[in-house]
């Protein structure tokens, strides 16, 4: 009994190393990107596969390696024609330097307040080059393109590829909207006004016109009656 008693103590040391083995045994995943700190400092990026983490001394901060969708908040911007006009956007967007990333805005959140800037300045400048016509339809695609290369290589620098820049609605603003209804209605009210009045004109040709086909007949009958 007292020879069982000798090796518990090495049996517990024993289960607790491999505990604490266990415990830090870190399977990187084909969607996630790991950045390890070593005491504080920035040391490496895990690739996929099985990796184990030093207790105490070293950190693993995980992120998504995925596409991420991020809903830009809506915004104005001026065309060409100054034509000030409401974009509602979206973009899609990943990490491809994880260690980059971390050094620079370290969460998602702050990379999408970065990209939300990064985008509406470039979203802006590209609208400010073409006419309203051009952005609700014919030149769209073109400028999504444009607006999607310049933000990517400006966010290069922060660990950031964009994928991809799309505008989900565009709308006028509350007082241009008021405007342009005013202006439709009044459109509408001189149409109307003068429907009327060549409604009025042509019932006047009509009835002129009856008229003076009744004093033809008349004077026809009369003269063969007069026979």
């Amino acid at each position: 009994m007292m020879d069982v008693l000798k090796w518990v103590p090495l049996l517990i040391l024993v289960v607790l190393i491999l505990i604490l083995l266990i415990g830090n045994i870190v399977i990187v995943q084909q969607s996630k990107a790991y950045v390890v700190e070593r005491l504080g400092a920035f040391y490496t990026v895990w690739n996929v596969g099985l990796h184990f983490k030093i207790p105490l001394i070293q950190t693993v901060v995980r992120f998504d390696a995925r596409v991420l969708d991020y809903e830009a908040r809506a915004a104005e911007a001026l065309t060409s024609d100054k034509k000030a006009i409401v974009l509602d956007n979206y973009a899609r967007w990943r990490i491809i330097d994880p260690l980059q990333f971390y050094r620079s805005v370290r969460t998602i959140p702050g990379a999408q307040a970065r990209l939300d800037d990064v985008v509406y300045s470039q979203l802006r400048a590209q609208v400010g080059r073409h006419s309203l016509t051009e952005v609700v339809s014919s030149k769209r695609s073109g400028i999504m393109a444009d607006v999607t290369r310049r933000a990517s290589d400006i966010m290069k620098e922060y660990g950031i590829e964009v994928v991809d820049v799309r505008i989900k609605r565009t709308d006028l603003p509350a007082e241009n909207q008021r405007a342009i209804f005013g202006r439709m209605r009044a459109e509408r009210e001189r149409q109307a006004k003068q429907y009327r009045s060549e409604g009025v004109e042509e019932a006047t040709k009509l009835r002129s016109e009856a008229d003076r086909e009744r004093a033809v007949i008349l004077a026809e009958a009369n003269r063969r009656s007069s026979v």
